[in-house]
């Protein structure tokens, strides 16, 4: 199986699948998942004639958990190793949800020198958590009562979590009962330590000032029912703070759009690839 292992960390290993060749795009997975979720856009980047590398967060997937390290300079450093080791150039980033970060992030930290583009897909960018100056976003109550149920019964509530993440319940079943089971075996495997730092993470960090970084050409598209990361909070904010960006409201859809919403975001993904 391929794995990075993060220098000077004999014991941080960042597992990945590597596919096709020509230009590079990274995939970066949302939380609480691993990068089995970009299943539905793999084969159309691969027809487009990419090469497509997708990669688990550390604790997530395949790769291995560590006791630290799950901020988003952590975070980022990741990312970097493995554009550094697999020797990427004219790189893509792709940054679902939580994976935002690690774009946004990287770009503050190691510049965009070898950055061709970007897409932010149900992205948490700019900032999740409500404030004075943020008034759309989640409430700090709402917040602590989602880390809560992650340290007292995580398995429960990943199943109730992968319900709101596609909009999913009795009079709206968006998606089949086996992908919420697929989706629940994949979380609830991961690292409970990793889950809950990681859901620190993209719950506090304010990427606000950190949108003045994004130079490159950016896709922004988000769900207008997106339950998870309301779209007044991330999308719209996004699109006004990022200067160069392609944005896409797709009517209808929630934070699991990659998958309720598969054939339309992947038209969008190849507009945006195969345009100027």
């Amino acid at each position: 199986m391929p794995y990075i292992t993060k220098q000077n960390e004999k014991n941080h290993q960042l597992y990945y699948e590597d596919f096709g060749s020509g230009q590079p795009i990274v995939l970066i997975h949302g939380w609480p998942l691993s990068g089995k979720s970009w299943e539905l856009q793999l084969p159309v980047l691969l027809e487009l004639g990419y090469r497509v590398i997708a990669y688990d967060r550390k604790g997530f997937g395949k790769s291995w958990p560590t006791t630290d390290g799950y901020d988003y300079n952590g975070l980022a450093a990741d990312l970097h190793e493995i554009v550094s080791q697999l020797e990427l150039k004219n790189v893509i980033l792709f940054g679902f949800s939580m994976g935002g970060g690690e774009v946004v992030r990287y770009l503050t930290n190691y510049g965009s020198g070898n950055i061709d583009k970007i897409a932010l897909i149900s992205s948490i960018i700019p900032l999740v958590k409500q404030k004075d100056d943020n008034l759309h976003g989640v409430p700090q109550a709402d917040l602590d009562k989602i880390l809560e149920s992650l340290k007292k019964d995580r398995i429960a509530f990943l199943e109730t979590f992968h319900k709101n993440f596609y909009n999913y319940g009795l009079l709206a079943q968006t998606v089949a009962q086996k992908q919420l089971d697929y989706d629940w075996s994949i979380a609830s495997q991961a690292s409970p330590i990793a889950t809950i730092k990681c859901a620190e993470s993209w719950a506090n960090t304010d990427f606000r000032d950190e949108l003045k970084n994004v130079n490159v050409k950016t896709l922004i598209v988000h769900g207008y029912d997106d339950q998870i990361v309301p779209i007044e909070t991330a999308g719209r904010q996004a699109a006004e703070g990022i200067a160069n960006n392609d944005y896409v409201v797709i009517e209808g859809a929630p934070h699991g759009l990659n998958i309720t919403h598969a054939d339309k975001l992947n038209s969008v993904l190849t507009h945006f690839l195969t345009t100027n």
